[in-house]
């Protein structure tokens, strides 16, 4: 349903926009304050791994389920929800006083957030058409790219002025004003709750299949156990996946992955190279901190300081991104993914030949160089994947896009800092590298992908490099 005054879509934006900083900024907060956690809690290396990677996972998976409920029963009344549930959820984390309690209260606060960010897309696209949804969409982008960049200071702000067992505990609560606020002007400037499709169903098995496949892929990295038995869960996941789809299909419902997107091969590698990205950025950051501060000594203020450096370059290098698309076409991911690749190989051998006092000032100019690749990479191949979706899926495949995504983060997050979490005890400058290494095999995959896409035209170049201006300062949330 479309506002009916003119200043009415500006005021759903906004609304948007905050629901957008809400929920991207505790993704990020607490990198800096995982140390402070783990040690006022007395958390396992595991503990540590399902509370950095939990939000990430429900998050993904109630994209897609939250974005059709929107559809066919009305946006404002689950955004409501989803908010409320985030911001009890939050008072629970930072109150907990056991590990498990916190992993639970994580783990519904993504899920709340997922239900937020689906109504947020939903909404934009319902309000907005054209250039004007297009515009829309690069402001939501831009507020990923602010919480990145605010998290990790923030958190090692609080951390320094309140001390590790009340500092991490405040950064759970950092996102609770705005959502106070967010909440109150979603009542008052959301539109009324409109059904936009009809009712497909939700396929809670093809979620399920999505879920247990994830599940396979993380648990190894945090409860160990024989690989041979993870891989085989991992592909009856997969053939359950596949075989459900087709079967829903075949019922004449709605699936999960709509049949066009699987049927594009430029879209579904194109979101493969986010996927894997998304996931070397997200859990490079969080073991660069880890190790800044338990492997280096650092304070959680020199460790924000440095993983801002990452932030604030990537913001320069996106603003700019569409301009290089302009020059190299499809080549600036690549370009950007082997820059990237290269600046985690550096990592790992500053790790391994630098002294402990010159380590700290050659991470912070790697992460310059890390940023400046991250924002050449991110926003250009989200508008090449979003470009090449077929039209007849084009209403899910921003949605599909950021579930694999935070899916993948949720894997990686697990899998990068359990490599390091259990090599830092007696090694820490060893298992730093080692998971600069892993982050960098990650991105050589993506540029090997990059390489086997069949290049477009000028014409297609241009249009891209036009979705990349709207959408340059696009975040580390891959949004």
């Amino acid at each position: 349903m479309r506002p009916t005054s003119s200043s009415a879509p500006r005021r759903v934006l906004t609304v948007c926009l905050a629901a957008g900083v809400t929920t991207l900024l505790d993704q990020a907060v607490l990198t800096i304050a995982v140390p402070s956690l783990r040690q006022s809690l007395g958390a396992s290396a595991g503990d540590v791994q399902w509370i950095v990677s939990g939000y990430s996972l429900a998050f993904g998976l109630t994209l897609v389920p939250g974005g059709r409920l929107g559809d066919v029963r009305g946006r404002k009344h689950l955004f409501l929800a989803g908010l409320s549930l985030f911001l009890v959820c939050a008072l629970i984390a930072a109150t907990g006083t056991r590990a498990e309690t916190v992993i639970a209260a994580r783990l519904l606060q993504g899920a709340g957030a997922g239900l937020v960010n689906s109504q947020v897309i939903g909404t934009i696209q319902d309000v907005f058409q054209g250039q004007e949804r297009a515009r829309a969409l690069g402001w939501y982008a831009v507020t990923g790219g602010v919480s990145a960049a605010l998290g990790p200071a923030l958190s090692g702000l609080l951390v320094t002025l309140c001390g590790g067992g009340t500092g991490w505990r405040l950064c759970l609560l950092l996102s609770t004003p705005c959502g106070l606020v967010t909440l109150w002007l979603a009542a008052r400037r959301l539109p009324k709750p409109a059904r936009t499709a009809p009712d497909g169903g939700l396929d809670p098995l093809g979620l399920l299949c999505v879920a247990a496949l994830t599940l396979s892929a993380m648990l190894p990295f945090i409860t160990g156990g024989p690989p041979l038995a993870w891989l085989a869960a991992a592909l009856v996941s997969a053939a359950a996946l596949a075989l459900s789809q087709r079967l829903r299909v075949r019922r004449g419902r709605a699936p999960l992955i709509h049949p066009a997107l699987t049927r594009s091969p430029r879209y579904g590698l194109g979101t493969l190279v986010a996927m894997a990205q998304f996931g070397s950025s997200m859990a490079g950051t969080v073991v660069l901190a880890l190790f800044l501060q338990s492997g280096l000594g650092l304070s959680a203020l020199t460790a924000a300081g440095i993983t801002a450096l990452g932030a604030a370059s990537m913001g320069v290098s996106s603003a700019v991104a569409w301009r290089v698309v302009r020059r190299l076409g499809d080549r600036t991911v690549t370009v950007g993914l082997t820059l990237g690749a290269l600046t985690l190989l550096a990592e790992a051998l500053a790790a391994t030949v630098l002294s402990p006092a010159a380590l700290p000032y050659a991470l912070a100019a790697l992460q310059l160089s890390s940023g400046a690749a991250s924002g050449l990479a991110v926003s250009p191949n989200q508008a090449r994947v979003l470009h090449h979706a077929p039209a007849e899926a084009a209403g899910v495949a921003g949605g599909i896009l950021q579930m694999t995504q935070r899916v993948s983060a949720a894997v990686c997050l697990s899998a990068v800092t359990g490599i390091y979490l259990r090599g830092a005890s007696e090694e820490p400058r060893r298992a730093f590298a080692e998971a600069c290494l892993v982050c960098a095999g990650l991105l050589a995959v993506a540029v090997g992908v990059c390489l086997g896409l069949p290049r477009t035209g000028g014409g297609t170049g241009a249009r891209v490099a036009g979705e990349a201006g709207v959408e340059g300062r696009a975040s580390r949330e891959g949004v």
